[in-house]
């Protein structure tokens, strides 16, 4: 009768650890692959240098919630050139919003190093430095997420977007689809939705009170300012000389 052999148990020390580079070296592949493969999958925005999009991903993700609470969809918009944007209000909106958009490539490093200081510095939670390109990305095509897939897919759009687009293109796009309050799309639909009339018309107070709402526009109404709304209003008089 044969004797049952017991399998020896491997000896601990003498185990195969796991190599430290090999992991070094996997982690920037995997990261280079993921980048890579998310550079190939962004959208193709050639077609905005004349095309106006007729709707985005935030017009769908609103619509979408909307229908899941059973309320109406609410969707108002008028695309308008950008001549027929008040100048007011396309100032009020680069010093609310991205002052040095005219400057930087899509990105302001500058700004970004600052929140970051902040952050580290005052323990202030981290602000938000996202250009107006950056906005623009992610309202056409991605969603209010802060996975940080989600910021890289923005991140490559974004440096598309300049790369196709003039900045006075970009900041017309921006202009006619940011979100502007319920239901509220671009800067004709709102100038005309809280003041009455044409975005052409607005005067250098009301331009104010658009741009500081921007900051969170579903809550901040231009028609009916809280405190906050006019503190805001009042910084961007001050920095416009009005």
């Amino acid at each position: 009768m044969k004797k049952l052999l017991t399998p020896r148990r491997p000896d601990p020390l003498t185990r195969k650890r796991p190599d430290p580079l090999r992991a070094l070296v996997a982690v920037p592949a995997i990261v280079f692959a993921t980048i890579s493969f998310t550079w190939i999958t962004t959208p193709d925005v050639r077609p905005l240098r004349r095309e106006n999009p007729a709707t985005t991903a935030f017009m769908e993700l609103r619509a979408d919630e909307a229908r899941a609470a059973r309320a109406p969809v609410r969707k108002s918009q008028r695309w308008v050139s950008y001549e027929n944007i008040s100048p007011h209000l396309r100032q009020a909106v680069l010093l609310a919003e991205d002052a040095a958009f005219f400057q930087h490539d899509g990105v302001d490093y500058s700004e970004v190093r600052a929140a970051l200081n902040d952050t580290i510095e005052k323990g202030e939670p981290l602000r938000g430095a996202s250009t107006l390109t950056q906005q623009l990305a992610k309202n056409l095509y991605l969603s209010p997420s802060h996975n940080p897939y989600r910021k890289v897919s923005e991140l490559l759009i974004t440096r598309r977007l300049e790369a196709e687009l003039t900045k006075r293109r970009i900041f017309e796009l921006y202009l006619n689809l940011v979100e502007w309050g319920d239901g509220i799309w671009g800067a004709e639909a709102a100038s005309r939705a809280y003041f009455g009339i044409p975005a052409a018309d607005l005067s250098p107070e009301q331009a104010a009170l658009l741009a500081g709402a921007l900051i969170n526009p579903r809550r901040y109404s231009p028609a009916q300012p809280n405190a906050r709304l006019l503190s805001r209003k009042a910084i961007i008089l001050k920095k416009m000389g009005k």
